[in-house]
């Protein structure tokens, strides 16, 4: 069995192993990461050598702690990342190089319409009728995107919200609140074979779907990082957040979703979101308009350009097609924002 993971912001960790009468044998742990002493390797393959092969990651990664020599320095590489590499290897997990990725970057539609894009999209891949896709979103309108669970009253100030011409619509998946204007925000999707994140745990897969645009950030000066359970953060402040939707019918998918903040109108923000003190509070700042640092800022770069780097790193990373959303597709998806995401009933199901 064989197994691969990227260390958010580290190394690769690869692992090749038998599993015989229920337990781990014949592992060799190797990758591009930097390990002192050498012999430590040889304590890490011992460690996991002889393991119940139903050991979760974080058990796994207790017995290489456990095991490694005194004085024992890794770079890019972490016992917990063994661990999911271990895991990844157990669950016959796939590797994003395996796939044949489409991009689909089309013209702005509708805030309704992109709820049910996501939908749609991420079902055909469930389905195996359509290949992992990047799409990334082209804004019609200003909204208000509220998460699966969160209660609209308590989110959303609708009077401000109005006098804005602000829409709101609830998305399939979990987390907070997002502010959207078109020319200010930038958002992507990545609907992905559940094959892809087999082996993490639900938080592990944050931080491994969202470690290429990590990269691209770089590649643009901007250090970032992941910070549990979904933002993506730098020194001067947060810059996105991303939520998830796994769907079990056929042969399984996640949605992983991201808006990130080209630029922001603080002001009008903080009127239309009801942005609590507690929420403050636990972000570790007073001022809602401190939670964000925009992108135009940091980057210095059109919101086009930013945009187009963040393609042109994928594409480079594992590779990239054009492609578009289907005539099904597309029908299926106009049906669903009318009768899903449209409705009231919908937007306010947690009133």
């Amino acid at each position: 069995m064989h197994g691969e993971y990227k260390v958010p912001g580290g190394k690769l960790v690869v692992v090749d192993l038998d599993v015989a009468d229920g337990v781990l044998s014949r592992v060799r742990v190797a990758g591009d990461f930097f390990l002192e002493p050498d012999e430590a390797i040889l304590a890490i393959d011992r460690a996991l050598e002889g393991a119940p092969a139903d050991t979760d990651a974080a058990g796994l990664a207790a017995r290489v702690d456990a095991a490694l020599p005194p004085g024992t320095q890794m770079y890019g590489l972490t016992s917990e990342g063994i661990g999911v590499a271990v895991r990844r290897a157990l669950a016959h997990a796939t590797d994003w190089t395996d796939y044949d990725w489409q991009l689909i970057h089309g013209r702005p539609q509708s805030p309704a319409l992109h709820m049910a894009l996501d939908e749609v999209i991420t079902a055909e891949v469930a389905a195996g009728r359509r290949p992992p896709t990047l799409r990334v979103w082209e804004w019609g309108a200003p909204a208000v995107v509220i998460g699966s669970f969160q209660s609209l009253r308590n989110e959303v100030d609708p009077e401000a919200a109005e006098r804005h011409g602000i829409q709101v619509v609830r998305r399939i998946s979990g987390g907070g609140a997002m502010f959207i204007e078109p020319g200010n925000t930038i958002t992507y999707s990545l609907s992905v074979p559940d094959a892809l994140v087999q082996g993490l745990s639900f938080a592990d897969s944050y931080a491994y779907l969202d470690d290429w645009v990590l990269g691209a950030l770089g590649d643009m000066g901007v250090k970032a990082w992941y910070q549990p359970l979904n933002d993506i953060a730098t020194e001067a402040g947060k810059i996105a957040g991303a939520a998830q939707k796994r769907m079990v019918a056929g042969g399984g998918a996640v949605l992983h979703h991201v808006t990130m903040a080209y630029d922001i109108d603080a002001d009008k923000m903080t009127e239309v979101l009801r942005i609590g003190r507690e929420k403050l509070s636990d972000k570790g700042t007073r001022s809602a308009k401190k939670r964000v640092d925009p992108l135009r800022r940091q980057t210095g770069l059109p919101r086009k350009a930013v945009i187009e780097r963040m393609i042109a790193s994928f594409r480079q990373r594992y590779g990239l097609t054009e492609g578009g959303v289907t005539e099904e597709e597309a029908a299926l998806a106009e049906e669903l924002a009318e009768s899903k995401f449209s409705s009231p009933e919908w937007t306010a199901r947690v009133p």
